[in-house]
């Protein structure tokens, strides 16, 4: 990496390869018989998780042995006294998505996201089932990669109506629903996982509001990637997320947006 947030060419492929391979040992699983299992939280955790985890992991820690990985896997066995060091880390989610994974919607993905001084500077997400993969550097453009063509994306602006929304099947709550009122014309699509940034940064959708709980590895990548291609990822104060800056490694509250200029602040 010759400057801060820049990924050279053969580490941006490296990674791709990377995702791309852990993508092959999901679908290994996916399509046979899997159990699933609960963790602490009542989350469910398959076999996927953790051979996507570990594949991830072993190959990032292999393409680039000084920057430390935090993965939603492992996530517990570091300290945040000890996280805080890491100025620059690798924050990973094997697979985002699991609901959608055990309901076989084909909704689920891998996040990627390399995290400079709490700041998202690279971001790659990928779907197993149909293999299109997204990535982007804010300030250097977002991509979307079908097999090997690749295209520039853009987000949709000016937005017009009706306003597409990004909600999520398994989380949408009625602070959201009122939120859809308040918007007025609006078209709903549900969607699961990190999917809906990408959605919204290739302006297919308009806004993607959550008002239920994530974690870090579940919006750094598609943070990413939506600024890469113009949008934003804002708190209800107008402020990007930052990440590996707090104890705990949950989210607040967040909108995200294609069209910046739309009037959220009306909306929350």
């Amino acid at each position: 990496m010759p400057e801060a947030g820049i990924l050279t060419p053969r580490l941006r492929e490296g990674v791709i390869a990377i995702a791309r391979a852990a993508a092959t040992d999901i679908l290994r699983v996916y399509e046979g018989d899997f159990d699933v299992v609960r963790k602490a939280d009542a989350s469910p955790l398959t076999e996927a998780d953790m051979a996507s985890h570990r594949r991830i992991v072993a190959g990032l820690q292999a393409l680039t042995p000084d920057i430390p990985v935090l993965s939603e896997e492992s996530a517990h066995v570091v300290a945040a006294v000890d996280r805080f060091h890491w100025q620059r880390l690798w924050v990973v989610d094997p697979l985002d998505g699991t609901r959608e994974f055990v309901k076989r919607n084909g909704e689920f993905c891998i996040n990627i996201a390399l995290v400079e001084h709490g700041v998202p500077v690279f971001g790659l997400i990928l779907a197993p089932v149909t293999g299109v993969l997204w990535h982007g550097t804010p300030g250097h453009g977002a991509f979307r990669r079908d097999g090997d063509d690749e295209r520039a994306i853009r987000m949709r602006a000016p937005a017009s109506q009706p306003l597409r929304v990004a909600a999520s099947r398994s989380h949408l709550d009625p602070r959201t629903a009122a939120l859809m009122q308040r918007i007025g014309d609006t078209e709903s699509v549900g969607m699961g996982s990190a999917l809906k940034f990408c959605l919204l940064a290739e302006g297919a959708m308009d806004i993607y509001p959550r008002f239920a709980p994530t974690s870090e590895w579940d919006t750094a990548a598609g943070q990413a990637i939506l600024e890469a291609a113009g949008g934003a990822l804002l708190d209800p104060q107008g402020r990007p997320f930052r990440y590996n800056q707090r104890d705990t490694l949950l989210n607040g509250d967040f909108i995200a947006l294609g069209d910046v200029a739309l009037p959220w602040q009306d909306w929350i």
